[in-house]
């Protein structure tokens, strides 16, 4: 007669049942479920380099307009090219200083009534015979909080500059900002271009200061 044999069956215990990564896993849910979540960083703004001083924006008004620039001027200095009190209430002297330039340039104003906007053009204002730019220029206003204009996509209106007028934005016959040979007096209406509101307290305007700022 045989003798009997028995065999010895060996039962995987739990954390072998696993399959491999799946304890891993758990680990992870439990650090999660333990740890807070983090809350983001809001952006702070930042004053950019500046070469030269505004006499219509303070550090405020730059540091919020910094955060709307296209990505491709983030870090570039800001160069005073044109004052009116400093070269005179003249847009052919504006676009003389513009002369060498090939950058986007901020253009800021303040009115008689105190009121501050503007319009970043994505090359240098000059002399031309149709409109030009590209879809990084926008208008501003500060009323008194921030407000930007970006481009609708509706037309290709942007910038255009005469011996008499500086004009950008259009649509329907109306100027979303534009400015007389003087550099004196200027308007501002809604337009397709940019679908903006008017810019000062009202659509005519007479000018205070105005400044255009180099970006490179």
């Amino acid at each position: 007669m045989k003798s009997l044999r028995w065999r010895y069956t060996r039962l995987p215990s739990q954390a072998e049942d696993a399959l491999p990564g799946e304890e891993d896993k758990e680990e992870e849910e439990k650090e999660r479920e333990t740890t807070p979540a983090r809350t983001p960083v809001p952006e702070r703004p930042m004053v950019p380099p500046l070469a030269g001083v505004s006499q219509v924006l303070g550090a405020s008004e730059m540091s919020q307009l910094s955060l709307h620039l296209p990505p491709r001027v983030t870090g570039y200095s800001w160069s005073l090219a044109f004052r009116t009190s400093r070269d005179g209430f003249s847009l052919q002297s504006l676009y003389r200083q513009m002369e060498g330039h090939s950058g986007p340039v901020l253009l800021v104003l303040r009115d008689q009534d105190g009121q501050m906007f503007g319009a970043f053009s994505s090359s240098a204002l000059r002399l031309s015979k149709g409109f030009y730019g590209t879809g990084e220029t926008f208008l501003f206003s500060f009323s008194p909080q921030l407000k930007v204009f970006k481009w609708t996509g509706s037309n290709s209106f942007f910038v255009k500059g005469d011996l008499d007028s500086l004009m950008m934005g259009c649509g329907s016959g109306h100027f979303g900002l534009w400015l007389d040979g003087d550099l004196y007096r200027g308007g501002s209406y809604p337009c397709a271009t940019f679908n903006n509101e008017v810019l000062a307290r009202q659509e005519q305007f007479c000018i205070n200061e105005l400044e255009a700022w180099v970006l490179s």
